[in-house]
């Protein structure tokens, strides 16, 4: 079995038998070269501060992206209240926890190979006083092919939004399943219904305190609501979370029937 199933089916494997496996549905994984011109673009489009695979790891051939999506139950609980609720807040905790494990699980089995890995947390990984992150695991999903980003800035894959992003570094170069080191060779498929189709923008309407525009995103705005919102939990851990933008459009869970 080649090292890019067996990193495949780790990642499926921890989900399908993570202890809360009631809260996700089966994750999608991706693989981008570390060369690929797309993440000199990240310092232009993000900042001066976003790093290079090579940053995080000098001797880095692929960036391992997965995405794990949260389960309808979760996704239909956070629209039904005004409020955050428990499930969701849950799942974005328990999400981050899995993706570390998956990472450091990814890092071990490839380090006993003799490659060398390396990853940045799942989150937390921004500077409080700019709110600006070293490193954006939704921007290398998107630079591995597996979605596209939406008018809520969330990347929305062929499975949907809702959920949340890991990545890898890894001294091993792994093909692409597409070409997606080359601009006109990555798909076209819009996943938004607004970019694909010039209406909906629920993720808008959804936006509590209006951080959220067809222009911008205002993140200071957004950040506030969600340090409020962490004090309605106590014992899954932190969680400062909102998701309204997220779960409001049809753009949250994509079923496969429908692709």
């Amino acid at each position: 079995m080649s090292i890019k199933t067996e990193l495949i089916d780790m990642v499926v494997k921890s989900v399908n038998e993570s202890e809360r496996k009631d809260l996700f549905r089966e994750p999608l994984v991706g693989f981008s070269s570390a060369d690929n011109p797309l993440y000199r673009q990240l310092k232009e489009i993000i900042g001066p501060e976003h790093l290079y695979p090579q940053d995080i790891l000098p001797e880095a051939k692929t960036v391992v992206s997965f995405f794990i999506p949260f389960s309808e139950k979760v996704v239909v609980s956070n629209r039904k209240q005004e409020a955050v609720s428990r499930e969701w807040a849950e799942s974005y905790v328990e999400a981050n926890k899995l993706i570390n494990e998956i990472s450091s699980k990814m890092i071990e089995y490839l380090e006993d190979r003799g490659i060398s890995a390396a990853t940045v947390k799942a989150t937390y990984n921004y500077d409080e006083k700019t709110l600006k992150c070293g490193w954006s695991h939704r921007s290398a999903a998107y630079i591995a092919g597996l979605g596209k980003f939406g008018v809520n800035r969330m990347l929305i894959t062929r499975v949907g939004c809702a959920g949340r992003y890991g990545s890898v570094v890894i001294a091993q170069e792994i093909a692409p399943d597409k070409r997606t080191d080359e601009p006109d060779k990555r798909t076209d498929e819009e996943f938004c219904v607004y970019h694909k189709k010039g209406k909906c923008l629920n993720c808008i309407k959804a936006c509590p305190v209006g951080a959220l525009d067809i222009d911008g995103f205002d993140k200071f705005k957004c950040h506030d609501r969600l340090k409020e919102n962490a004090k309605l939990f106590t014992g899954p851990g932190r969680c400062d979370v909102c998701g309204k933008c997220v779960v409001a459009g049809p753009c949250a869970i994509i079923s496969r029937k429908a692709i």
